[in-house]
């Protein structure tokens, strides 16, 4: 964090800048209730300001604290007190809402200010030109100072987004997971239920009901294999793979092909058949689309 001296060495700020605004305070002292004026006035003229300083109480108390820091200025003496003092100033600003350009706005009255009071009390452009170079200093001083409590304010609230969305990304990665489990044992529960359709298959055989058995085994092992490929690719998805929705389209090809045998064998309607082949040719096209997809993303 950098102190006072540190900041008035980069603006090139001497000992010599001190006493030159220490001999100005006279100056300004003489003056500070027309400047008063002249800076609220500005404000006041501003829509965005004026709604700040409605309270007349809390003008007054404002201009009383204006005064104090403009006679501030000139006090000679800039150590870390005063720069503790200007901190709280600038927070105080961002606490009101009040937007950081309207602090540079109204520092530059200040500053417009000064100047003039220069040009009327210091004839001398040689004279002025000492005094006016150790005003700009101070007041480029005030300025950054009160502007850095924006830049910190703005770095708080992006560490609390960050670290807001780091929590909630978090919590929907576990929840994914979570819902990834349960899609894994209810997958298991399904390819049992696959496992014991498959039974009931052969079962018919032995009935001597032998074409439609044999059939519905065949088409009942396509699932169980797709089935096997869907767990295996949910295990990988848990272990931080990626969900491959070929595998998903391939056990809703396999279950229509399997109905379109058994409908076959059941001898239905004309309609029926053909709304089957139609629903697998169409799966059948999104397979081949989103294969080509893939394959040309790798």
């Amino acid at each position: 964090m950098l102190t006072m001296q540190n900041i008035k060495t980069h603006y090139f700020f001497t000992d010599s800048d001190a006493l030159l605004l220490r001999e100005l305070r006279p100056m300004a002292e003489g003056h500070q209730d027309r400047m008063v004026d002249e800076f609220y006035d500005y404000l006041l003229g501003i829509p965005e300001t004026a709604t700040l300083l409605k309270d007349s109480v809390t003008l007054q108390h404002l201009k009383e604290t204006l005064k104090k820091w403009f006679i501030d200025l000139f006090s000679g003496t800039y150590d870390n007190q005063y720069l503790l003092t200007l901190q709280r100033v600038g927070l105080a600003h961002v606490r009101v809402g009040l937007n950081a350009h309207f602090v540079n706005a109204a520092m530059n009255v200040v500053r417009r200010f000064v100047i003039e009071l220069l040009q009327e009390h210091y004839p001398n452009i040689q004279e002025r030109r000492k005094f006016r170079n150790a005003a700009e200093k101070i007041i480029d001083i005030n300025l950054d100072i009160l502007s850095a409590s924006y830049q910190e304010e703005e770095l708080k609230k992006v560490f609390l987004s960050r670290s807001l969305e780091s929590k909630l990304i978090k919590a929907a990665e576990r929840f994914t997971y979570g819902l990834n489990l349960i899609l894994v044992i209810a997958l298991a529960g399904v390819s049992l239920g696959v496992v014991a359709l498959f039974v009931w298959d052969i079962l018919h055989i032995f009935r001597g009901d032998v074409e439609k058995g044999i059939l519905g085994a065949l088409g009942t092992l396509l699932i169980i294999w797709m089935m096997i490929e869907l767990m295996d690719n949910e295990i990988k998805t848990l272990k931080g793979g990626k969900f491959n929705i070929l595998v998903f389209i391939g056990v809703i090809i396999v279950a229509l092909i399997r109905e379109i045998l058994i409908s076959t064998l059941r001898h239905d309607m004309l309609e029926t058949q053909i709304f089957l082949a139609g629903t697998l040719l169409i799966l059948g096209i999104v397979y081949f689309l989103v294969s080509k997809s893939q394959q040309e993303r790798t």
